[in-house]
């Protein structure tokens, strides 16, 4: 048992001054020390430096405390005090530039942390140990940040690829059948969604495949017409190795379009509806589209393209408009097509908010393998109900959809996003996975809460969010309101997939991404493309078997031993879980200080009167850098800008403190709900009345 008084010593040969520094700053506590989610700056008292330290795991329950950081006079120690559980960590360095000598003293620690009253003093003295080695680490700078899931271990990787592919029923023991059919179809079209269509009809013919606001299709359905549709496609010109553009929202049709395309051997280019008319013109040249499927409501952006490019409806329209739609072509009734050496490809947009957005090569599915890395931190079961309301020409909606083909999931797709909507679906189709973007989450959470409470969504398991970073207050709201069903997953179309947080790790640290799923690897590197120590800030590398296969007409991203530049920077923690600071063109230099705008987007969405906020860094003359704030405020708030700069001076540091503070209505968003930050303030920004700026270089 843990006694009331513990005394740990340790020795180590690095500058004390190097270990007081990491001592004394709050972030250092969660990085390197297991079972702190969080350590937070609070406003001070008497001139004491306020932390709140969130402490536990979701098994185990979580505690948080506020504790108070006494400085010795002579500042060779400091004390960490908690009087509301009459608990306390004292802290000596002793030492030089060459050696630290460590002395804690721990009074009371059962009081602060829920698993060590069934533990030794030996298991606190371990604890205290391997974090201060840490601390070694990061001085010295040990290459320590890479964490593995079975990439460097093909035999438990494979059993591990069975497990998952078992355990989830993707592949049932006792229908030996219907499961060599759907190996049979999986290896004439192939692991994509053409063969993913091909082996649930074999499986699960009259199962539901895609559900819109118009039409049910069977799987059965799904493969006779995209075998009709690649025929048609054939029969009009269309060939291997050609190109088509798909400008569609969310809808059967879509899918028709892309799974016909794969069979045929043709590449589909996914527009982004967002994209203006000259973006798409781009496009449409760089890429060598020979035709285009488009929505009605999107005719206006391709009305002015060369007419030798064949133009079809990709969706449901009313007789008369002109355009052949893919119902038109399915029923002229073509039966044969010549089957292509390579299945077409699907091509992503990966921006286009300045500049020609890039083209991206999505990879086929490797096998089961990508089954089951998804499924190894994200328990979707066969035969599920999912929701996508999520963009299917965005990364993420896409790789759901190609995951519900192998589930034999029966995919509901809207056509647009309506917070009230989703959950009214979910109630009448009694969903079990929501596939998400991070705006989706919040706007459900504003919703009044008589209005969440209408709609039954008991059947959920699995709220699956990727695409931009979640607010921890969101994350912490959304779990006390529908359960511990929430998953973060971050990745990109360069990578795939790279970490999946799921509840347990998003009780315990709201902020993390996660973990890497199976035959994944993730490293955190420096400039020398070497790892850094747990802890530290670098860049995030990538490496699994969904890299994509390069851009269109772009130069590739940074690589280092088989990982890719996922452009964003961050750190891993001691458990391995991984944290994502912002992309490595957000950081900006404020006064020779390193600042990232998320650690303020994050203190901010804490209070109560802000619903949405976003930070930037604009130029400043005297310090090169500074952050700007846009706040969308709740209406009838009473918040101004003095209280936004005070709330931050007092939780992070002064250059963290937004010095331009300006109230919006909303934030500009893209189609796939990222803030488009560029809009705020370059030059298509609107012009709102700046509220507070305060002159540059004060603090």
């Amino acid at each position: 048992m843990v006694t009331d008084v513990i005394d740990v010593v340790a020795e180590f040969a690095i500058d004390r001054t190097a270990v007081w520094d990491l001592l004394l700053e709050p972030q250092t506590y969660p990085r390197i020390f297991p079972g702190i989610g969080a350590c937070e700056p609070l406003e001070s008292v008497d001139g004491h430096t306020m932390l709140r330290f969130r402490v536990g795991t979701a098994e185990l329950g979580i505690r948080t405390h506020t504790v108070r950081v006494v400085i010795g006079r002579i500042r060779d120690g400091f004390e960490l005090q908690c009087p509301a559980e009459g608990s306390f960590a004292s802290v000596r360095l002793l030492g030089d530039d060459r050696r630290t000598r460590v002395i804690i003293t721990f009074f009371a620690p059962t009081r602060m942390h829920p698993a060590l009253a069934d533990m030794s003093n030996a298991v606190v003295a371990d604890w205290t140990h391997n974090g201060l080695q840490r601390i070694e680490d990061l001085v010295l700078g040990a290459n320590t940040s890479v964490v593995v899931n079975g990439e460097d271990s093909p035999v438990r990787r494979r059993a591990e690829v069975a497990k998952q592919i078992v355990s989830s029923g993707v592949m049932r023991a006792y229908r030996i059948d219907r499961g060599i059919k759907q190996l049979r179809r999986l290896s004439e079209w192939g692991f994509n969604l053409a063969g993913g269509y091909a082996a649930a009809a074999a499986y699960s013919p009259a199962r539901a495949a895609v559900v819109d606001g118009h039409v049910s299709r069977t799987f059965d359905e799904m493969h006779r017409r995209t075998n009709a549709l690649a025929a048609a496609m054939h029969a009009n010109g269309l060939a291997a190795g050609d190109a088509i553009g798909l400008l569609a929202r969310n809808h059967g049709g879509m899918v028709e379009v892309m799974v016909a395309a794969g069979k045929l051997g043709v590449d589909v280019a996914l527009l982004n509806t967002g994209l203006p008319t000259r973006r798409i013109e781009e496009v449409v040249q760089r890429d060598k589209l020979s035709a285009l499927f488009v929505d009605a409501e999107f005719d206006h952006l391709v009305q002015y393209l060369h007419s030798d490019i064949a133009r079809y409806a990709s969706d449901i329209r009313a007789p008369g408009t002109g355009h052949i739609t893919v119902d038109d072509l399915i029923e002229q009734r073509h039966e044969t097509f010549p089957r292509p050496t390579h299945p077409g490809k699907l091509i992503v947009l990966t921006s286009g908010t300045s500049g020609t957005p890039k083209g991206a090569r999505r990879p086929h599915p490797k096998g089961f393998a990508t089954v089951a890395a998804l499924l190894s931190r994200i328990p979707m079961r066969i035969d599920d109900t999912m929701l996508i309301p999520a963009p299917l020409f965005h990364t993420w909606g896409l790789a759901a959809l190609q995951l519900s083909t192998a589930l034999r999931a029966t995919v509901v797709l809207p056509a647009q996003f309506d917070a009230e909507d989703c959950l009214r679906l979910i109630a009448e189709h009694r969903v079990t996975t929501f596939i998400a973007v991070p705006i989706m989450v919040h706007r459900i959470l504003e919703l009044p809460v008589h209005i969440r409470e209408r709609y039954d969504t008991s059947s959920l398991r699995v709220v699956a969010s990727c695409g931009a970073p979640l607010a921890a207050n969101t994350v912490l709201r959304f779990m006390d309101g529908f359960g511990d069903i929430l998953y973060n997953v971050y990745g990109s179309t360069e990578v795939s997939w790279a970490t999946v947080a799921d509840p347990s790790d998003l009780r315990t640290a709201p902020t993390t991404a996660g973990r890497p799923p199976l035959g994944t690897r993730v490293a955190v590197l420096g400039p020398d493309l070497k790892p850094l120590p747990v802890g530290a800030t670098g860049h995030i590398f990538v490496s699994n078997h969904m890299l994509f296969d390069g851009y269109v007409n772009s130069a590739p991203p940074n690589e280092a031993d088989g990982m890719i530049d996922t452009g964003d920077l961050g750190y891993l923690d001691a458990t391995g879980r991984l944290y994502i600071d912002g992309r490595d063109d957000e950081m900006i230099i404020s006064g020779g200080e390193n600042v990232f705008p998320r650690p303020v987007e994050e203190a901010l969405a804490y209070l109560p009167q802000v619903s949405e906020v976003a930070v930037v860094g604009v130029p400043d003359q005297e310090y090169g850098q500074r952050l700007a704030a846009f706040v969308v405020k709740h209406e009838g708030s009473g918040l101004d800008s003095d209280m936004v700069r005070s709330y931050i001076r007092h939780r992070l540091s002064r250059f963290s403190v937004p010095r331009d503070v300006t109230f919006l209505s909303s934030l500009p968003r893209g189609e796939t709900g990222k803030i488009l930050k560029r809009l705020l303030i370059g030059p298509g920004a609107a012009d709102p009345p700046v509220i507070g700026t305060v002159a540059p270089g004060t603090p």
